[in-house]
C-alpha cells in the first residue's frame, strides 16, 4: 500500500478518476480548470490507494476578491483551491489540514481561506475545529459557497483553535521520549531520513493531528492543558544514541488522564483507539494490568526543519546527560534554543509577552 501523501504535476493526475466526479458535479469548469493547471506545470497534493484518495490544491494570492461578500482586501494568502478526502475513517482529511498550515508556514504566509459549499457539512467542521471562521459568502454560477478564513496571527486562546501556533508563555515544557518504532507512525512528517516510507500508513492514528501516547512513567501526571512537550525519538540501536536519538517535534497537551478515570473498557478503548499506536488487543491488556495508566492526549503541531541528535542537546541546549531522558523538564532557555537550533518559524512558536512588546 502506497500511503504517502505525494506532491504531483496535474499532467501526472488521472482526470478520469472516479475520486473527481463529485467535483465535476458541482463546479461546470472543473475539467477545463484541470487541464489549464495541467498546461501550466502546476502540482496538487495526491494520496493514491487503489485511486486517488485525497486530493488538495494549494494557491498563493494577493488580489483583492470583489466576489466574495464581503470582499477579500489585497494581501498575501493561501488559498485552500481544492480540498477532498474520501472519507474512510482515517482521519485524512486533518493530515492534508495540516499540510496546508504547513505550507502557508513555509512561505511566512499567515493567513489561509477557502471556499466551500454548505452542502459539506463535515469538511466545513473540520475547518472551524481548526480555527477557521466564517468570513462571507461568494456566488458564482456554480452555487453560493461559504469563505472561510484562518489566521495564525489572530489568537483564539484554545489548543485546537490556535493550532499550529504554540503559545508557550507561562507554559511548563518538557522533552518526552518515545521509541522509534513507534515515532514515525504518529508523527509522519518527522520521519528520519533512514526510515523507510512503508512505516507510514493511512491510518487514523498516523493521519489525526491529535495523539495518544501511553506510558507508567509517573511524573507525566503533572502536565496540565497547555503545557508542551518535545518529542524526543530514543535511539534505533543501528550506532551511538549519541548521534541516533534525536529531538523531532513540538506538540501541546490537550489533556492528562489515569486509566483508572474511565468507568469502563468500552469508553477507555473509544478516547484512546483513534489516536494511539497500540492496537485493540494491547490497549486491553493495559486496561485490564493497568501497568501503562498515564494517557496523554495531545495535539501535533510542529515538525523541527533540523533534527537535533543528543549530543546538540547536552552541548548546545543544554541538557544533562545523567538525568533520564524519558521525560525531563525544560526551562525557557532550553525551549528557545530548541526551536532555534531546530529552525522553527517564528511565527509558529509565540510567546505572547514579546508579541505585545513589538507591538507596543
Amino acid at each position: 500500500m502506497d500511503s504517502i501523501i505525494k506532491l504531483k504535476r496535474f499532467s501526472e493526475i488521472d482526470l478520469n478518476d472516479p475520486f473527481f466526479d463529485s467535483l465535476k458535479e458541482d463546479y461546470q469548469g472543473f475539467v477545463n480548470w484541470f487541464n489549464k493547471k495541467s498546461e501550466k506545470g502546476e502540482k496538487a497534493y495526491v494520496l493514491e490507494d487503489n485511486g486517488i484518495q485525497a486530493f488538495l490544491y494549494l494557491k498563493i494570492e494577493k488580489e483583492k476578491d470583489d466576489q466574495i461578500k464581503p470582499p477579500l482586501e489585497s494581501g498575501t494568502r493561501v488559498k485552500i483551491g481544492t480540498m477532498k478526502v474520501n472519507p474512510h475513517g482515517t482521519r485524512l482529511g486533518e493530515r492534508f489540514i495540516k499540510k496546508a498550515f504547513d505550507y502557508a508556514l513555509s512561505n511566512n504566509i499567515p493567513e489561509l481561506y477557502v471556499t466551500v459549499f454548505p452542502k459539506h457539512v463535515a469538511l466545513i467542521n473540520l475547518y472551524k475545529r481548526y480555527g477557521f471562521k466564517l468570513h462571507g459568502k461568494k456566488i458564482t454560477s456554480d452555487g453560493e459557497e461559504f469563505v472561510f478564513k484562518k489566521s495564525f496571527l489572530e489568537k483564539q486562546n484554545d489548543v485546537l483553535l490556535d493550532y499550529p501556533v504554540v503559545n508557550h508563555l507561562g507554559r511548563k515544557k518538557y522533552l518526552l521520549g518515545i521509541y522509534p518504532v513507534f515515532h514515525t507512525k504518529l508523527f509522519p512528517d518527522s520521519k528520519l531520513h533512514n526510515e523507510s516510507f512503508d512505516m507510514i500508513e493511512d491510518v487514523s492514528h498516523t493521519n489525526s493531528i491529535h495523539k495518544i501516547y501511553v506510558c507508567r512513567m509517573k511524573d507525566v501526571s503533572k502536565l496540565d492543558k497547555g503545557d508542551v512537550l518535545v518529542i524526543y525519538r530514543t535511539s534505533d540501536g543501528r550506532g551511538p544514541a549519541y548521534y541516533r536519538s534525536v529531538a523531532t517535534s513540538v506538540c501541546v497537551v490537550e489533556e492528562i488522564r489515569d486509566i483508572r478515570q474511565f468507568s469502563n473498557l468500552k469508553d477507555y478503548l473509544k478516547y484512546c483507539e483513534p489516536y494511539s499506536v497500540f492496537d485493540t488487543n494491547d490497549l486491553r491488556r493495559f486496561y485490564y494490568n493497568k501497568k501503562y495508566k498515564y494517557i496523554i492526549k495531545m495535539t501535533y503541531n510542529i515538525a523541527l526543519r533540523k533534527r537535533l541528535n543528543r549530543k546538540t542537546l547536552i552541548e548546545e541546549v543544554g541538557l544533562n546527560r545523567s538525568e533520564y531522558w524519558g521525560f525531563i523538564k525544560l526551562n525557557d532557555d532550553h525551549f528557545e534554543k530548541i526551536l532555534k537550533l531546530g529552525g522553527i518559524y517564528e511565527s509558529l512558536a509565540i510567546n505572547q509577552t514579546r508579541v505585545r512588546e513589538k507591538n507596543l
